[in-house]
């Protein structure tokens, strides 16, 4: 097969990353593909954090999804994808790709690294969080680092169900793999009280169900700094108030109408901010904060960031006080 280019024009998420043949697609479940991404000529990839991801472009789009290898001197890269149909289209156009077809994809990036001071790694996905969670999972064993997961699927419905089953056997290094809500939450409840001293707890998966993790983990006392997440979607925000931004370097002052995000109304006056995700998700689209406290409704801050009020990400974010200024 002639290899095609699917995009002639290179989006600004993936501007000085690389540009990949697809070398395999296999089918996951009847919803999910794995795509595989190598070099045309061969060799080597950038080397990657465990729990990074990949900005993929597909015709004008792009959108960001976790690779499930380990990151250790990596030949080639493969992500899973989940077919949303009344998505925004970029998960159909992920299916649709074929063996010998080249795509650009930025160079990989970490928003969900393992602590490098944890002595066992308590590993819970759902559906399609599967992904980052595998590749937690290959670095710990790759590593010599313990490791346990629970993944919670439909039945007949997990991806790399039969890769997780190889990684992890018996004992502290052991899969639980959950289809229905009530044995989950026995097996949550059991493990965030049976785990060893300095255990870190890594979770991915609808925004739901890993608020109900980590509430649920806080309640048996863990620390905030041994609690990990990476949200697949965000939750729907309501239009929130009408607000105005002041852009300092600019002098312009523009009003945010509810309904409309920060980000479309800059994009409106002219104001080329980088973004990916739209969802409050990838940290893309950060912005500096210089007065006015923002109304954070992301899910890539941290509770210190959010607190400090220096930072926001104009997507989906909005402010708390009449009037916000930016270092804009």
């Amino acid at each position: 097969m002639t290899a095609i280019a699917l995009q002639p024009q290179v989006h600004p998420a993936v501007e000085g990353g690389l540009h990949l043949e697809v070398t395999d697609v296999s089918r996951q479940t009847e919803s999910i593909v794995s795509i595989t991404f190598a070099a045309p000529a061969g060799g080597r990839l950038p080397s990657y954090v465990p729990g990074s991801h990949l900005v993929v472009q597909y015709g004008n789009g792009v959108n960001a999804y976790s690779l499930t290898g380990s990151g250790n001197a990596p030949s080639e890269y493969t992500i899973s994808v989940l077919r949303v149909e009344e998505g925004a289209g970029g998960s159909v156009a992920m299916h649709r790709l074929c063996v010998g077809d080249r795509v650009n994809v930025s160079r990989p990036r970490s928003a969900f690294a393992p602590a490098s001071t944890a002595t066992h790694h308590l590993l819970v996905a759902a559906g399609i969080g599967i992904t980052p969670i595998l590749s937690h999972a290959r670095a710990a064993v790759e590593r010599g680092n313990t490791a346990s997961m629970i993944y919670v699927h439909r039945p007949d419905a997990g991806a790399h169900v039969a890769e997780a089953r190889e990684l992890l056997g018996p004992g502290l290094t052991a899969l639980v793999e959950c289809t229905d809500r009530g044995s989950f939450q026995d097996v949550l409840a059991e493990a965030l009280i049976t785990q060893p001293l300095g255990t870190h707890l890594y979770v991915c998966g609808p925004v739901v169900f890993m608020d109900a993790v980590l509430e649920e983990a806080r309640s048996q006392g863990w620390s905030s700094a041994r609690l990990h997440s990476e949200a697949f979607g965000a939750a729907e925000l309501d239009a929130g108030e009408p607000f105005t931004v002041h852009l300092a370097r600019s002098g312009v002052r523009l009003d945010v109408p509810a309904g409309v995000s920060l980000l479309e109304t800059l994009e409106t006056a002219g104001k080329s901010i980088p973004n990916m995700c739209r969802k409050g998700i990838c940290g893309e689209c950060v912005l500096p904060v210089l007065r006015g406290a923002p109304l954070h409704r992301d899910l890539y801050l941290s509770d210190q960031e959010k607190a400090a009020n220096t930072t926001m990400m104009c997507c989906v974010s909005r402010s708390n006080d009449p009037e916000l200024e930016l270092d804009l």
